[in-house]
């Protein structure tokens, strides 16, 4: 069986420029997990639910710290600043473009390929998804679902 034979060639896409918000609404809507990133034709990344979710990873608050009596009053007001810039900082996520948290580095595969090498290049990379390229176009796009729907019809 050929990735051309199980394949989703409607490929939902997004655009560097789209904003994070943008991005989750689209893949929402169309109840995926991931897209391929597209400059006008051209293949120039790809976003998934895991980068979105990268996004809400709270920045690390250090080492342990002891504080001297001094300090005990200042504690709460320094948490409440920390806990300020955290809102802050989640508010602004969805302004985010797309460019800035897509994998650039996509690993594709051609429409004439077999099955088991998409499957075998997914478990290798640890990736869900590929975008099926000919003569450097996006056709179409594999997921590790598809592969699963062509199995049962064998």
């Amino acid at each position: 069986m050929k990735v051309k034979d199980v394949m989703n060639s409607n490929v939902v896409s997004c655009k560097p420029d789209d904003t994070v918000r943008e991005a989750a609404r689209v893949l929402k809507e169309n109840n995926i997990s991931g897209a391929p990133v597209l400059e006008g034709e051209e293949l120039v990344g790809i976003v998934s639910e895991g980068d979105l979710l990268k996004l809400l990873i709270l920045p690390e608050k250090g080492e342990l710290w002891l504080p001297s009596p001094f300090e005990v009053i200042e504690v709460p007001i320094r948490e409440l600043f920390g806990w300020e810039e955290t809102k802050k900082m989640l508010s602004d996520v969805g302004s985010t473009k797309i460019e800035e948290i897509m994998t650039k580095d996509v690993h594709t595969i051609s429409s004439e390929a077999s099955v088991e090498e998409a499957s075998e290049h997914m478990i290798r990379h640890r990736i869900n998804r590929l975008p099926v390229t000919e003569d450097g176009r996006v056709v179409g796009i594999i997921t590790r679902g598809d592969i699963i729907k062509g199995l049962a019809k064998l």
